[in-house]
């Protein structure tokens, strides 16, 4: 079953003093386009975790954050009690009627004010992200699942199309080969010659090998197989089917240059209607 490189996926996580979110999105891309947004704290284990995502989703263009909401009473940002306090000492020196409360006021916004004070890295709680982590990245691929089971739906619509628009063109080919025929002994009675009918018959044989579309057909019919069968396969498989398509391309381009038949041209122009349908969503397959 195939998939489709578009998806998204999000979980999130109260811990007894913050919630983690984490939120996964993926567009579709030649190869895995890895673009990862979390805190400071984390960053020791972003290249772990980049394998992890690399290693479950494949390929696409994919956007991970993870991202943390405080909900307790604990801050990493304090005040820094020395720093104020020289500073309000220096501006009783220039202001000495300042009122204490608006010193403080000043203070605080000088630089160096606030500390922050890094976190270090809680291994237990990592463990517990982690949980959330393969969850989102869980879900992005149900998404993901889900997509690729309407294109496969979409793909064996546009399949079944252009077998059918093949079996009416062969139907027209009789009609084709006597209207063929038929303009060229018209041309020769207009030339008022004579002909040898054996060397006619021969000429008009080779023209009409020339403009025989059989093996287009037999070798369209091989590849429109060969996609359904592609599509029915567990592995990764949008790149194939893109070439594939290039395939079933080549030969319906064929027939439409032997054709010489406006019904047969009508049907293989409906034809590179719907492989161009194909082309488009197979970008999108995983």
């Amino acid at each position: 079953m195939i998939q489709s490189m578009t998806g998204f996926g999000k979980s999130t996580l109260q811990l007894a003093t913050k919630k983690i979110t984490v939120e996964v999105k993926s567009l579709n891309s030649k190869g895995m386009d890895l673009n990862v947004r979390m805190p400071s704290v984390y960053r020791e284990m972003e290249l772990s975790l980049r394998n992890q995502i690399s290693q479950r989703l494949e390929r696409g263009k994919v956007d991970f954050a993870l991202y943390i909401e405080v909900t307790g009473e604990e801050t990493s940002t304090k005040v820094n009690a020395p720093i104020v306090k020289a500073y309000m000492s220096q501006m009783r020196d220039i202001l000495a009627d300042a009122d204490e409360t608006e010193l403080m006021k000043m203070a605080v916004r000088m630089p160096d004010a606030l500390k922050t004070e890094r976190d270090e890295l809680d291994e237990n709680e990592w463990k517990q992200i982690l949980t959330v982590i393969n969850e989102a990245l869980a879900n992005i691929n149900n998404f993901r699942a889900d997509e690729g089971l309407s294109l496969e739906k979409e793909f064996q619509l546009r399949i079944a199309n252009i077998r059918l628009y093949m079996e009416q063109a062969l139907e027209l080919d009789p009609e084709r080969v006597q209207n063929i025929k038929n303009k060229l002994q018209t041309a020769i009675d207009e030339l008022k010659v004579t002909v040898d009918e054996n060397r006619f018959e021969q000429e008009l044989i080779y023209y009409l090998e020339k403009l025989d579309i059989t093996e287009e057909k037999v070798r369209l019919t091989n590849h429109l197989d060969y996609f359904i069968e592609t599509l029915n396969g567990n592995e990764a498989n949008g790149r194939k089917l893109g070439f594939i398509t290039q395939e079933m391309g080549r030969e319906i381009n064929t027939m439409g240059s032997k054709s010489n038949h406006a019904g047969m041209q009508k049907l293989v122009v409906q034809m590179k209607d719907e492989l161009e349908k194909i082309k488009e969503q197979v970008l999108n397959v995983l």
